[in-house]
């Protein structure tokens, strides 16, 4: 099929349609409010459900299932340019529990997951590729980009499937993480194991509806070029798109070299990113990017992404699929509830909740939901939860990056057991090495309740 521009557009256009239904039906439809569901999700599932692999009343291209491939690689292309720069040294003596415990659970959701279908669902179903496992880690604690990244390195060895089942793992990661995640806030409230508790009916409208008021609104920041020379946008806009197709060239360049071996685009942007981040840095260019509107445009890829993932899934695929897939996201689930519930009272003490309800937020949906269920368990920051773990995110975040680039990769070549080794093996090295730092404290007393504890739990 030979695709015109405006068939492109085509695509683009309903997706933005959609995006609008989505914004407008979260800050109307209660329930839809209550689930915190973002408006690409609820675009992505509208398109699903109206698109081609659905009734076949919006006529998207059969591209669709490309973008996200594209759209993550702009994703990974900003991430170095609005990355702050923060010493070691810093994050150590600071964040040392948090930053030991959000490694340690990343690493072995990506080994355990792989582990779990290796050992158990690969010998009932024999005919399952190998990677099956990885598909658990690649929606549930790496959400929609990460599992469009996996999925689409997975496609390009064969297996095309992938994209489907890992987009559909992320959306019933989502979903789960703020279901369940309500359910453990109400549950432990009873208990009387929360500190800050509010209930849902106090939380700020914005956070409800998605709509921000006008005096709530953040004032933009000052433009740092001149619209004269050309619009700061598109100054912003033109510098991740040109690292990412420099990642694409790259991706290419490796393909064309070393047939056998596939590296994704995406983790070359990253590096691109990199390296254009450390030029600015030196010829001092680097005051004329605005970090926040890097942020925004790698905010906006994000929803687009989600959209277009959840639109391009393939129901046959994932009916085909359906049983191991379950099963798979059920130890996920598993596991992400034995993270929340032990390994979060052993390395936080008395806020084990208001930190262990975030990291459930985001290891098994998005940091948008471990945000909004910290925002109902701690509603003024008083566990400093947030803070900690944005610093504590900076050494994390080029493992996870080399994770995601290099997992696909160990499977097609053989190596997945030494993936399990590594992944696992380290993640112990980690507990241990908290151990030893003293990073690991137990409860010492029963956490406080709120006031409005008993009214939440009540409901």
């Amino acid at each position: 099929m030979n695709l015109s521009a405006w068939d492109m557009f085509i695509d683009l256009g309903f997706i933005a349609l959609l995006l609008l239904v989505g914004t407008i039906i979260r800050a109307k439809v209660r329930w839809v409010q209550n689930l915190f569901l973002p408006a690409s999700i609820i675009a992505g599932i509208l398109a699903l459900a109206l698109g081609p692999n659905g009734v076949g009343i919006i006529p998207f291209t059969d591209q669709i299932g490309t973008y996200p491939g594209i759209l993550i690689a702009v994703i990974f292309g900003a991430l170095p340019i609005a990355t702050q720069n923060v010493k070691w040294k810093e994050i150590a003596g600071r964040v040392g529990s948090m930053w030991s415990y959000s490694q340690m659970i990343m690493l072995a959701m990506w080994g355990a997951g792989l582990l779990f279908g290796l050992l158990i669902l690969n010998n009932v179903w024999g005919d399952l590729n190998l990677g099956f496992g990885l598909l658990l880690a690649a929606g549930f604690v790496g959400g929609h980009g990460t599992a469009a990244a996996v999925g689409d390195a997975f496609a390009k060895q064969g297996w095309d499937d992938a994209l489907s089942l890992a987009m559909t793992s992320a959306t019933v990661g989502v979903i789960c993480s703020i279901v369940v995640g309500l359910s453990f806030i109400k549950y432990y409230s009873k208990k009387g194991q929360t500190n800050y508790l509010t209930r849902f009916e106090d939380l700020p409208m914005e956070l409800r509806t998605g709509l921000v008021p006008e005096d709530k609104r953040k004032s933009s920041k000052p433009d740092t070029v001149s619209s004269i020379a050309v619009d700061p946008l598109v100054l912003h806009l033109s510098l991740v798109v040109a690292i990412a197709l420099g990642g694409y060239y790259l991706s290419e360049l490796g393909q064309s070299l070393l047939p056998d071996v596939t590296i994704p685009a995406f983790s070359l942007a990253f590096l691109v990113g990199l390296a254009v981040k450390a030029m600015m840095v030196k010829t001092k260019s680097d005051q004329y990017i605005d970090k926040d509107t890097v942020n925004r445009i790698s905010g906006s890829a994000t929803d687009l992404l989600v959209a277009f993932g959840i639109a391009s899934i393939s129901l046959s695929a994932v009916a085909s699929y359906l049983v191991p897939l379950l099963i798979l996201l059920a130890f996920g689930l598993l596991f992400a509830w034995f993270v929340f519930r032990v390994l979060s009272g052993k390395f936080f003490g008395n806020i084990w909740f208001e930190r262990g309800i975030f990291t459930w937020g985001w290891i098994t949906g998005t940091m948008a939901m471990g945000i909004a269920l910290l925002r109902i368990a701690d509603p003024e920051g008083e566990s400093k939860t947030l803070d900690d773990y944005a610093l504590a995110y900076i050494p994390v975040a080029p493992v996870e990056i080399a994770i995601v680039t290099f997992a696909p990769v160990m499977i097609a070549t053989g190596q997945h057991w030494l993936f399990v080794v590594i992944t696992l093996g380290i993640s112990i090295g980690l507990y241990l090495l908290a151990v030893a730092k003293g990073w690991v404290q137990p409860r010492t007393n029963k956490a406080k309740s709120s006031a409005a504890t008993e009214e939440v739990g009540s409901k």
